[in-house]
């Protein structure tokens, strides 16, 4: 089965190497899947769930603030803002960062306040999601 070499890496360090079949990330354009020899590509990346399927079918879950998705036949470069892996994620204060969030935004006033709330709460929605998403799969193994 063909592979192709996976580096997550943030300004904290390296997060994850290795290979993969496939690799799902979520790209501005909307989400995108990776497999080995996939052409050259290069797109900034929103906030969510990166995944990454190893030989044997199993997904590895990690969550990114954002940043940028670099694509070459052999290699995938994921530069994220922040990331941690998917066991890192907590429910519960990713709830409350997105109440928080939609709270700001209730009270922006200026246009600059309105815009930073609304990528605050993009970003607290896109972690919750995740967490969620990976809660229910620890529960189903």
């Amino acid at each position: 089965m063909a592979t192709i070499k996976v580096d997550i890496v943030s300004a904290e360090g390296e997060i994850h190497s290795g290979v993969a079949t496939m690799v799902f990330a979520p790209a501005k354009m909307g989400e995108v899947g990776i497999a080995p020899r996939h052409a050259p590509m290069l797109s900034p990346l929103s906030p969510g769930e990166v995944r990454v399927q190893d030989e044997s079918g199993n997904e590895v879950a990690f969550y990114i603030t954002g940043g940028l998705l670099e694509v070459q036949p052999h290699l995938v470069t994921i530069l994220a803002d922040t990331a941690l892996r998917g066991d890192q994620l907590d429910e519960a204060a990713a709830l409350a960062a997105q109440h928080d969030a939609e709270e700001a935004l209730k009270g922006a006033s200026e246009q600059t306040d309105i815009a930073r709330a609304q990528a605050e709460l993009a970003e607290a929605r896109a972690r919750y999601t995740a967490a969620q998403k990976l809660k229910g799969k620890r529960k189903g193994a």
